[in-house]
């Protein structure tokens, strides 16, 4: 039988977090667990449509995210769309995919090694680039992808359509295409719905619409998004992956989005709930005046 693996990813030029890395790649490693140890870069290669690769081999049986939600986020795009299930610890406050503080790491650890942690699956997006025909870029994301300008002076005609049928011209500042994960970011920002992560569904909420009329729309991850301009821009437009990637849009260019054939896993205790944390991240009530208030 061969031996377990396992991958350490920590956020970047943060002391508690390398320091936190080599600790418990030091308690793996006494356990007789093979060890990988990566820092994320100081810089994603913005504006560059290329997914990064990771020195962590895609074969590791789990690995382990130090940091908050924008570091597990690279780990999603470098390892955890190839399958390894990603524990997420948050070393300050509380993260919507970071779910478990610093002081629980090594009782939950014990749980994933013993097979006691609950595996959720979560839909990523896959997005390719047209330009005269071909394919210019392609790129999964956990979260979301973005059309946007790079000022806010004028607005943006983005032509959608689903499944080859024409939606409608979003006028606006820009267009977000959310996975249920990525409900709780920019979408939530932009007045769009909070979903439960696990739903089988797409969102897209246009940015300070030009239409009132323009709102968020729910729509099943079967759909395939096909978004062009429909007026060339005078000002860069950019599609952004995460947040974290860029990739500048010409007029002409066509974005395809649909769901990825590869999941993301996350290992979460059995103590763990989405609700508690959006009471907690989003300050819902008050522990006098709710009744279902955590004691």
């Amino acid at each position: 039988m061969s031996a377990l693996t396992v991958g350490i990813i920590y956020k970047h030029r943060h002391k508690p977090a390398r320091s936190e890395a080599i600790k418990l790649e030091g308690w793996f490693r006494e356990k007789g667990i093979n060890v990988f140890l990566e820092e994320m870069d100081a810089k994603e290669p913005l504006y560059e449509c290329q997914e990064e690769a990771s020195a962590i081999p895609k074969t590791v049986d789990w690995v382990v995210v130090l940091g908050g939600d924008g570091t597990l986020l690279g780990a999603a795009r470098r390892v955890g769309r190839y399958g390894a299930p990603l524990l997420g610890v948050n070393l300050g406050g509380l993260g919507f995919l970071t779910g478990i503080p610093i002081d629980r790491l090594y009782p939950v650890i014990e749980m994933m090694i013993d097979g006691r942690l609950e595996v959720e699956s979560r839909v990523m997006l896959e997005t390719k680039v047209f330009r005269n025909d071909n394919e210019v870029c392609r790129f999964r994301v956990l979260n979301d992808v973005v059309i946007n300008k790079r000022t806010l002076a004028r607005i943006i005609d983005l032509e959608v359509t689903l499944n080859n049928e024409f939606l409608t011209t979003f006028r606006a500042d820009g267009l977000i295409i959310s996975t249920p994960t990525g409900s709780t970011a920019y979408n939530l920002s932009a007045g769009g719905p909070i979903l439960y992560p696990t739903m089988e569904t797409l969102i897209l909420t246009p940015i300070c619409p030009f239409t009132l009329t323009n709102r968020p729309i729910i729509i099943p991850d079967t759909s395939v998004v096909d978004i062009q301009m429909g007026k060339e821009s005078e000002e860069t437009v950019v599609l952004t992956f995460d947040g974290q990637v860029g990739f500048d849009l010409y007029f002409g260019d066509r974005v395809v989005i649909c769901k990825s054939e590869e999941k993301i896993k996350l290992l979460k205790p059995p103590d763990h709930s989405h609700f508690k944390i959006l009471r907690t991240k989003l300050m819902w009530g008050g522990a006098t005046f709710n009744k279902h208030a955590d004691h």
